[in-house]
C-alpha cells in the first residue's frame, strides 16, 4: 500500500510540473503574440493616416 501511494503522489506531482510548464509556455508566447498584433495594427493605422494625406 505504501508503494502504490508514492507512486501516486509522484504521479500528481509530475502533473502539477507539466500543468505548471505548460502555463508558463501559453503566459510568455501570450506576451509575444500581443506586441505583435499590436505592432501590425499600429502599422496598419499609420497606412491609413498616410493614404488620407
Amino acid at each position: 500500500m505504501k508503494g502504490y501511494m508514492q507512486r501516486k503522489a509522484q504521479s500528481i506531482i509530475e502533473y502539477v510540473m507539466l500543468f505548471i510548464i505548460v502555463v508558463s509556455a501559453i503566459a510568455a508566447v501570450h506576451k509575444y503574440v500581443y506586441r505583435s498584433m499590436n505592432a501590425r495594427l499600429k502599422q496598419v493605422q499609420e497606412e491609413l493616416t498616410y493614404k488620407r494625406n
